[in-house]
């Protein structure tokens, strides 16, 4: 009687684990059911818990932003505009007291027609200085304009359109004055012109060196200038 009891109790003992087995083995399925892949740890006295081994790369979700585009109402921008548009009063006034050159292939009368404009315009502006168009406010301006166009993907494109071949050791610029043939210079790159206040047709952006030069096109006379904006890097092509 006493074994049959004690085969009993065992049996019952084994039961209870097997039923412990069942349920813990249920909870895990349970468990991985909801959490998916993601492995599973269990401790003695916790239950699961899930846990991801991928770390979030705090890189690729906060990407540095990109350059805030230029703000062409900016009180630098409007000054210098308001400046340019006054200068362009001035160079119709005159240019309505030349008789008007027809088109032509001959350069000779170009450049009679330019000596004729750009002298009784030297003539009326006979004070100018640089810095009357490009005042303080509105050099800062145009400084943080050009150098966000060096920055960024657009940089490389940038450089290569102003590149100027060997660079200009000695630049010598005077408002108010013919623009020396010796001295070349280039055009501004379109994605820069378009973070810069539009001009009218009679004067336009001119690269030359580190400088930005505001050109009359009709008279090749040189309005105004900022020196050493442009940085030297991209003159130089690097």
């Amino acid at each position: 009687m006493a074994l049959k009891i004690l085969n009993e109790a065992r049996g019952g003992l084994l039961k209870e684990r097997l039923r412990i087995t069942i349920q813990i083995r249920s909870g895990l399925l349970i468990a991985f059911s909801v959490f998916g892949a993601a492995p599973i740890y269990v401790s003695a006295g916790q239950g699961s818990q899930a846990q991801n081994p991928q770390s979030p790369n705090p890189q690729t979700q906060n990407p540095p932003a990109p350059n805030p585009p230029p703000d062409l109402k900016s009180l630098g921008f409007q000054e210098f505009s308001d400046r340019v548009q006054k200068y362009v009063q001035l160079h119709k006034s005159i240019e309505a007291t030349v008789p008007k050159l027809k088109a032509t292939n001959e350069p000779e009368l170009i450049v009679a027609h330019q000596k004729i404009m750009a002298r009784k315009i030297k003539a009326a502006r006979a004070h100018a200085k640089r810095g009357d168009i490009f005042t303080p406010a509105a050099k800062e301006d145009f400084l943080k304009a050009i150098s966000s166009e060096f920055q960024g993907p657009q940089a490389p494109h940038a450089k290569a359109t102003i590149k100027q071949g060997a660079p200009l050791s000695k630049v010598h610029l005077h408002v108010n004055e013919i623009y020396p043939e010796s001295i070349p210079y280039t055009s501004v790159p379109p994605t820069m012109l378009q973070k810069l206040p539009k001009l009218p047709e009679e004067v336009a952006y001119r690269a030359v060196s580190s400088d930005l030069v505001l050109l009359d096109v009709k008279a090749n006379l040189v309005v105004d200038y900022l020196r050493g904006v442009i940085p030297i890097e991209a003159k130089n092509g690097q």
